[in-house]
């Protein structure tokens, strides 16, 4: 296949997991405005709220999960910086290469594929909360597990083509912040 084809591809879904994070780190002043108002209502008025407790992990859980593909295309991911950050520009896309080729995708893959049915199941079922004045739609987050898995696969083929373009010779290594 054509590198520059790649190369645009790779640059697209980089770009797309960037929109995507950057719009789901909006989610986390709305979690907080929540949390505030959940603990006012608790502590104050001595009011609690199952549904508030529920939206707060959901929202969480939405921005964290959105947000994992652009934690990669940042390059903020965890690593052994210690050992990793001494070596060859080489050496580390040979590295990033394995581990997206032998780590992420895999085991990305595998959750994606386990996690799609229990969607599909959950969606079919109408799942609820199992509180009785919990969220109604359970499905919902689930739905944003398979997103957010779907996303992270895709950069992590964005960021083995990437490298492996490197490894080529058809691609500079790029500055990270």
């Amino acid at each position: 296949m054509n590198p520059s084809v790649l190369d645009r591809f790779t640059r697209g879904v980089d770009a797309f997991n960037t929109r995507v994070g950057k719009a789901a780190s909006w989610i986390y002043p709305l979690l907080m405005i929540v949390i505030v108002f959940n603990v006012t209502l608790r502590y104050v008025f001595g009011i609690g709220s199952i549904e508030l407790e529920e939206v707060q992990w959901h929202l969480y859980s939405a921005a964290f999960l959105l947000a994992f593909a652009y934690t990669y295309v940042d390059d903020a991911h965890v690593r052994v910086d210690v050992v990793y950050a001494g070596l060859s520009e080489r050496k580390k896309a040979w590295i990033d290469l394995f581990g997206c080729l032998f780590l992420l995708l895999p085991f990305a893959g595998f959750l994606l594929y386990f996690s799609v049915p229990y969607f599909f199941e959950s969606w079919a079922l109408g799942e609820r909360s199992d509180m009785p004045s919990g969220l109604p739609a359970r499905y919902v987050i689930k739905g944003i597990l398979c997103i957010g898995l779907l996303l992270l696969c895709l950069q992590g083929v964005s960021v083995a083509i990437q490298k492996a373009l490197f490894l080529a010779g058809y691609r500079r290594p790029e500055v990270r912040r």
